[in-house]
């Protein structure tokens, strides 16, 4: 399920997105009302996060932010501090190793790290949880875009 168009020109995971995960799980039918998302580069958006801040993004200059000169610019170490903070995800550790290593290899590294051990699904970056076979878990959860520590 990890897909090369699914990863944002900010480093994003859109496979791991809570959002993503409730369309592709189709959860409002299950009972969990989560907003659907198809994905940044899907939709055309390039990034929800930074594009409207970010000249080259805007004017689609570049395909990710590390091929740019200000790498990573504010806008994206903001970002980046409340992911990893929040959600356990780092932008720039993303991009700085698709830059190194490859989009092939990044999406190996990104399905041995969000699979599901009980399922085989994608594990959520936004709460740690698989809307594949923990759906009761999302269900009864207070803050669903936080992590149970």
């Amino acid at each position: 399920m990890m897909k090369e168009e699914l990863i944002a020109p900010c480093g994003m995971n859109c496979a791991t997105c809570s959002n993503y995960l409730a369309l592709i799980n189709d959860v409002r039918a299950k009972g969990v009302k989560l907003p659907y998302c198809k994905g940044c580069r899907p939709r055309n958006k390039q990034c929800s996060f930074i594009k409207k801040k970010c000249e080259k993004l805007l004017n689609q200059d570049v395909e990710f932010c590390y091929e740019c000169e200000d790498f990573p610019c504010d806008n994206l170490r903001k970002l980046e501090k409340g992911y990893i903070t929040r959600y356990r995800t780092s932008m720039v550790e993303n991009l700085t190793f698709i830059k190194e290593h490859g989009l092939a290899e990044f999406l190996e590294n990104q399905k041995e790290k969000w699979q599901c051990p009980d399922c085989g699904g994608i594990i959520c970056c936004h709460n740690g949880i698989c809307y594949s076979c923990s759906l009761e878990t999302l269900k009864n959860k207070k803050k669903v875009y936080r992590w149970e520590d």
